[in-house]
Parts: structure tokens; sequence; C-alpha cells
């Protein structure tokens, strides 16, 4: 064995280990930002008994909170593409603190929607960089480690479900929103310091990847004018939609279900045995759908993925008014839901290339934003049937018209632009 390749391998495997101390970062922060969006169904009927406004007006307030998470990433990804990811997140972990100290105080809608709007842009820095930092550092596992990145957002919810309802039961809600907001934004902001990006050449080392990858990076103006990016856009919200609705509606649901607050295990009422398993499988789909994608590929797993998804909206209507058919089914329903944050931005990196991977990605996760804007829809179908099924019905076509589109339409598209590349 000759000097050099002794010190490749050197060089190798040092790379190796720090790629993944960065990707543990990422994921603690994600778990910080967690209840920003998947606690927050346990403070709306809170802050609705307490100021007496409507359900819609309330979630307008998760709506705002969604937008401006998702439509500023571009301009908080680009500023990691140029700078690196440290102040961007540190950024992200100081109005995480601001957002929900805000939401803490709020006796108005309109400052509702401020503390919403704050702790919105605040989560888009966080969430934004720490995946673009993924797809960087692992071209060869690109859907595992986003999965992972993005599990600590959807997972990170199930270690403070019972903690939060505790806070809110004993102190208020405004205390849960105070206490939480600024431990989460303390910690965040710490971690950021620890954060870089790869160097150019970092990660030659690393083994080839099993996906079909272009071999150009495309810049974000590019990136805009191609049909795949608004193909992606396209299925992004219509995926996006019917787990948004799901993730706001959780506790309201249960509530029209009549299976809330029945103890079912352990002391456990629906509800709370729901929403930890939930925020679980939620988690878990974003590794296990990203580590599947990248041995079969993006589109076939879309498929599975959103085929069983649309399944599962129509067994929690059909199924939920029973309290275990509640939680299984919900579950379900986030099982098959939360990879579209692994597969959609590992697709996307795919496709366009990592060098502008972050503002790219970021371009498609607005269509997030755009999806937040149906949930207080759901609440208005609900009203004007007298029930969620068809919202159930509603989601669930979305998400089987997703499956057509990904193996007929995105499939072939992709191929063709790749050769062009």
């Amino acid at each position: 064995m000759t000097v050099t390749s002794t010190l490749d391998r050197t060089a190798a495997a040092a790379t190796t280990t720090a790629r993944w101390g960065y990707l543990t970062v990422c994921i603690v922060c994600m778990v910080m930002i967690a209840n920003l969006q998947y606690g927050w169904t346990f403070f709306v009927n809170p802050i609705a008994k307490e100021h007496g406004w409507t359900l819609a007006e309330i979630q307008f307030a998760f709506a705002l909170f969604i937008a401006l998470e998702t439509w500023l990433t571009p301009i908080e990804g680009w500023i990691a593409d140029a700078i690196g990811p440290k102040v961007v997140v540190a950024f992200g972990g100081i109005m995480v603190a601001i957002g929900w100290t805000i939401n803490s105080y709020a006796d108005t809608l309109w400052m509702l929607y401020l503390g919403a709007a704050v702790s919105g842009v605040g989560g888009g820095a966080v969430y934004a960089t720490c995946v673009g930092n993924a797809v960087k550092w692992f071209p060869d596992r690109r859907g595992l480690a986003v999965g992972l990145t993005a599990a600590g957002y959807g997972a990170g919810t199930a270690l403070t479900v019972i903690p939060i309802q505790m806070v809110i039961a004993n102190y208020g809600y405004q205390a849960a929103f105070l206490w939480f907001g600024i431990a989460q934004g303390a910690i965040v902001f710490v971690l950021a310091w620890f954060l870089r990006g790869p160097e150019p050449g970092e990660t030659a080392n690393a083994p080839p990847a099993k996906v079909a990858q272009s071999t150009r990076s495309y810049t974000p103006v590019q990136v805009f004018m191609t049909p795949v990016f608004w193909l992606l856009y396209i299925m992004f919200v219509l995926v996006s939609a019917s787990g948004l609705m799901a993730t706001a509606q959780l506790a309201p649901i249960a509530k029209d279900f009549n299976v809330g607050s029945v103890v079912i295990l352990a002391g456990l009422s629906t509800l709370s045995l729901a929403a930890i398993i939930d925020n679980l499988c939620n988690g878990g789909a974003r590794p296990l759908f990203g580590w599947v994608s990248d041995n079969i590929g993006r589109e076939y797993t879309m498929a599975i993925a959103f085929g069983l998804g649309g399944v599962s909206y129509w067994l929690l209507s059909t199924f939920g008014h029973q309290p275990w058919g509640f939680v299984v089914f919900a579950a379900l329903i986030f099982l098959t839901w939360g990879e579209i944050f692994s597969l959609f931005p590992s697709t996307c990196t795919d496709t366009f290339g990592p060098k502008f991977a972050t503002v790219n990605l970021s371009l498609l996760y607005t269509a997030k934003g755009t999806s937040a804007f149906l949930v207080p829809v759901a609440n208005l179908v609900k009203d004007a049937t007298g029930g969620w099924h068809m919202v159930f019905v509603v989601t669930a076509l979305m998400n089987f018209a997703v499956v057509a589109l990904a193996l007929f339409v995105l499939k072939p598209m992709r191929a063709r632009l790749m050769q062009q590349g």
C-alpha cells in the first residue's frame, strides 16, 4: 500500500466521521423546531376556549406560520449556500424563541399572527439550512441523510407531547409557549456554531449513488424555468396539503369523533397516544422511505408511499370513530405522508445538482407554504358537510393523483432532462 493511498483512506475516514457529526447536529436542531408545527394542535382548543376565536381564525395563524416558514427559505437558502450554515441557523434559533414568546402574550388575533410569522421565519431558516447541508454531505445516501434530518422535525415532538400537555393543563398554554420557545431557540442558537458545509471535493471519496444524478448543477433561475420543477411543485402541494390537514386538525378530529379523551393505554388518552405514535411514524417514515428511494428510485418509492397514503385517509374516515382505530389509522397517515420531506429534496438535488442545492430545494419547499392555505378550507368543508368524511375523500384522491403523476409523467420527464445535462 502506497503512502498516497494510505493518506487517501485516512482522509476518507475523517470525512465520513465528520459528515455524520454534522448530520447529528442538524438532526438535533430539527428536533428543537419540531413543536412549531407538530405541537401546534395542542394549543388550538385552549386558545379557542380562552379567547372565543373560531377554529378557522386560529388555524389561519398555522397557515401563516407554514407560509413564512417556507416562502422565505429561498432567500435563507441562498445566504446559507453563500456564507455557510452557521449564521443562518443561529438566526433561526433567535427567531424561534421570539416567535413563541409573542404567542405567549398574544391577546388579539393579530398578535397571534405576528408570533406565527416570526416563528415561521425562524423555523424555515433552520429547516432549509439543515436539509441543504445534508444533501451536500451525502451524495451517496441522499435520501437517507435527508430523511434522518427531516425525521428530527417529524418525530421531535414525540419527546415533548406529554410535557407540553402537562404545562398547558397546570400553568396554561401561555406558559407552554414561553418556556418551550425560549429553551428550544437557545439550544438551536448554540448548536449552530458547530455546523459547516463540505469544502469543494471533500465528498469525492463517497461511494457511487445507486440512483441517477445530474452531472450538471442548475442555477435557481434555470431550475425555475424547467417543467420538471413545476411538476414536482404541484405534486408537493397535493400531498403536503393532505398531510397538513391531518397534522393541524388532529385534536379537533379526535374531539368530533368522540374519542380524544378516552383513556386506552397506561393512563394515556386516545389523543395523547395517537400524538406520540403519529410523530414517531412521521419521523420514521422519512429515513425509511429515503433509504428505499436510494435503492429502488424516487418515483417508485413515491408511488408506494402515496398509494398507501390515499388508502389511509379512507381507513381513518371509516374506522376512526373507535379509539384504537383512530390511533392506528392516524398513525398510518403520518407514516405515508412524512416521507415527502425526504423524497422531494433528494429528487430535487438528484435532478438539479448539489452546488445550489439549498436554495433550489428551498424553492421547491415553498410548495408546503402554498398547501398550508388549504388547511382552513378543511374546516369550511367540514362545517358545510357536517363531518370530516368529504375532507378525507378529497385528501385520498389527491394522493392517488400524485401516484399517477410520479410514474407516468415525472419519471420520463426527469430521465429526459438528465440525459440533456
